[in-house]
Order: C-alpha cells, then structure tokens, then sequence
C-alpha cells in the first residue's frame, strides 16, 4: 500500500495536509503520520483532476501524429485525468471491437479515456450506427467530429434514439457548402492574404439546425468547440427557451483572433477557425455568463511535416497541456472567473454531460486531483510538450499556472520537473 502525504497544500482557501492511501483520500487536515512518498506542495493548490471532453488521440490509425500512451501523457502534463476521443480515426470508433482497443490500450496510463462512438458508420452521414452494440462497449455520447451529419432526417432519427438510450449527441456544426475549401475564418485578414475563408455563417447555420431538431424533439445535444458570436447567442437563447442544449469551447477561440493568421502559420489553423475580436469577445462572454458549459481542447495533433505549408495543411492545434494555464491567464488572473468556475467548466460539467463520477476533493474520495500553482509563470515551448506533434497556437507565449503533479487512483503520474 503506498502512502503519499502532500503537506502544506491549499484546498478551498486553507492550508492543509492531505493523506492518501489506497487509492482514496484517507485524511485532510494536519497530519502527523508516516508515508511512503512526501510531497511540499507549499505555494500550490490542490484542484480535482480535469475532463476534456474533446481530444483526438489518433489510434488506431494515425499514430505517427498521437496515440493514446503518449496522448495520455499530455493530459497528464497538463492536469487531465479524464478524456472523451473522438471517432474519427482510422478506422472510425463505429464498432464495438475499436471501443474495446481503445480502453485495453489506455488501460494502463493513469487517464480514464472514454471513447466517442460514431452517430453514422464510418462517418459517411448514410445509416446510423449499432448504438446498443457501441454502448455495451463503453461508449457514452456519439459524434460524427470533422463533419457535420448533413441529413436532417437521419440526425432527427439519431436525436430520437437518444431519447431512448441516454447517449449524448456532439455535433460539429459546419455547413460544408458554406464552407467549399475555406482554410481560415472569413474576413479581411483571409482578403489580405488572398485565401478562401471559412464564413461564420456555415457554423451558425448548424447550429440553429441542431437547436431546432432538439427543440423539436426533446433530446439532448452538445454543441463542439463553439467560435462565433452569433452561434454563443443562439444557444444563450435556446436555453431560455428550455431546449437541452449544451456547449463547449477551447481557450483559443477567447484568447485569440484571426490576426495570428498574419504570419502565415498552419499551426494557427484549426477548424473552426480563430475569428474576429467581436466572436472572441462574445465567446468569452458566454463562458462568463454560464451561456458556454465545458472548456475543451479539440487537441488535434498533426506532424510537423503536415503543417508546413500553410494553405495545404490539415487543421487542428493541440491544447491539452495548455488549455488550464491559458484559462488561469486569460479568465482568473483577470478576474473574470473564480476557482470555483473553472474547476466546473474544465472538472464537472464534462463529466456530468457524460454520465461520470465528479471527483470530490474530500475524505474518503477518490485520490484523482492535480496540485498547481496558481501564479507560476513560463514560457510555451513546443520541443517541450509530452505530446508526439507540438502544434501549438500558444507557443512563445507567456502564461500563467503551472502543473506541477496530476495522481490518479493513488498514484503520482506526473511530476514537473524543472530540468
């Protein structure tokens, strides 16, 4: 039995000792007993372990851009102890035996990863997947993530099985007309640079569908990685009306604008893609005001050699070990969330959207949780991440909050180490 003591750590405003053994949180308070490992967490603060319902990990398929050992060492790295992957891999997670390699290979990284199955076989939009075959296996929400479902009639049809068996719906919201080869968001900066631009209007659009078909319906759907001002309005306002709508968004889109675009960068294209400061605006907003509910990563990994060339590259950007310091930099530092906000947009929400145990930073709970602090500031160095691609939209960036150690079930997975 391992015994870790973490002294001298602030919880919920006080300092404190924590005592964990067997995989719980045996005691909390001062704490004068014997321990296998212990910790000075003097100056860091203990937060429950964060979910990212949003990451691509690749595998199967496309591991020489991530997989899920060295995609599970970027949660880590970056306090996330829970993640759901999306389907589109290769092959899709449209079938029970690609849930089942997905849990037996992260079985041993200290990362619950829960698998995102498929609303249509192999995401072609033609006929719904066995959705009782995939949730035997352990799938819990279903997306077609990289494309919308175009059909309304097959995604009412979808809406209305998850009615019946609980799965959560998350749609990517993209009319691909609209977009018709679009590499960045559609304004003066994609004029400038004599690019075709991705117009705001295409991921409105699908999103008004979506809210209309649950309406309609009754069911639950999540919207992904949302960008525009007018899809944050949108859903501010089909939640008044009492549509079971929900939503997410990733630090980029209240951090950044299309602007970084200037310098012809393929890390610094993504799908949606960074927009103007009048979205950037509204969606930090919608954070602030409950309107946005999770904040995610989209953690899309590709290899340097794909982004190269700035208008052929594939889009995405990895975010998992920056997307708490860049929440802690860009909404607490400024005094626009709390503590308390953020452990609910990036802890418990994602995973009470999905049906999972909200970790507890109390006595007899589970030991899942990260000790960081608060006020560390560093300097973003893609050769430095834990993830096998290093697109990062905030390298050279400054930012601050630090992980400095993550444990799941009792056990230290990560440690910072200065060297």
């Amino acid at each position: 039995m391992n015994r870790i003591l973490i002294r001298n750590v602030s919880l919920e405003g006080r300092q404190c000792d924590m005592l964990l053994a067997e995989g719980k949180i045996l005691k909390i308070g001062s704490i004068h007993e014997a321990a296998d490992q212990v910790l000075d967490a003097k100056g860091l603060t203990a937060l429950p372990g964060l979910f990212d319902m949003h990451v691509h990990f690749r595998d199967p398929g496309l591991t020489y851009k991530e997989d899920i050992h060295t995609g599970a060492a970027a949660a880590l790295a970056g306090g996330v102890t829970g993640v759901a992957c999306m389907p589109n891999t290769k092959p899709p997670i449209d079938a029970p035996e690609t849930v089942r390699y997905i849990l037996e290979q992260a079985s041993d990284t200290g990362v619950q990863v829960h698998p995102v199955g498929c609303i249509t076989q192999g995401i072609q939009g033609k006929a719904l997947c066995d959705y009782a075959a995939l949730m035997d296996a352990g799938v819990r929400a279903i997306s077609d993530d990289g494309r919308p479902v175009e059909s309304d009639q097959l995604l009412r049809k979808a809406m209305q099985e998850s009615l019946r068996n609980g799965l959560l719906i998350i749609s990517h919201c993209e009319d691909l007309k609209i977009i018709n080869g679009g590499i960045m968001h559609k304004g003066k900066i994609s004029e400038q640079l004599g690019v075709k631009g991705m117009d705001r209007a295409s991921e409105d659009s699908i999103t008004a569908r979506e809210i209309r078909l649950a309406e309609e319906t009754g069911s639950r759907i999540h919207i992904a990685h949302v960008s525009t001002a007018g899809s944050v309005e949108l859903i501010r306002q089909a939640k008044a009306r009492g549509v079971k709508v929900t939503c997410e968004t990733c630090p980029h889109y209240f951090l950044l604008t299309e602007e970084k675009l200037l310098a012809r960068d393929a890390d610094f294209r993504m799908n949606p893609p960074l927009r103007e400061e009048s979205d950037r605006l509204a969606v930090e907003q919608g954070v602030c005001d409950g309107t946005i509910d999770c904040i995610v990563t989209d953690h899309a990994p590709h290899s340097a050699e794909e982004k190269a060339d700035f208008e052929t590259a594939p889009n995405g950007v990895v975010g998992l070990e920056t997307s708490l310091a860049a929440t802690l930099t860009g909404l607490y530092h400024t005094g626009k969330l709390t503590l308390t906000d953020i452990v609910r947009l990036m802890a418990e929400t994602p995973r009470r959207l999905l049906g999972l145990p909200v970790p507890q930073l109390a006595e007899g709970a589970d030991a899942d949780l990260i000790l960081v602090d608060l006020n560390e500031s560093w300097t973003v160095d893609p050769a430095k991440l834990h993830s096998k691609s290093h697109n990062t939209v905030f390298k050279g960036m400054t930012l601050q909050g630090r992980v400095h150690t993550t444990i799941t079930g009792g056990e230290i997975r990560f440690q910072y180490n200065k060297d």
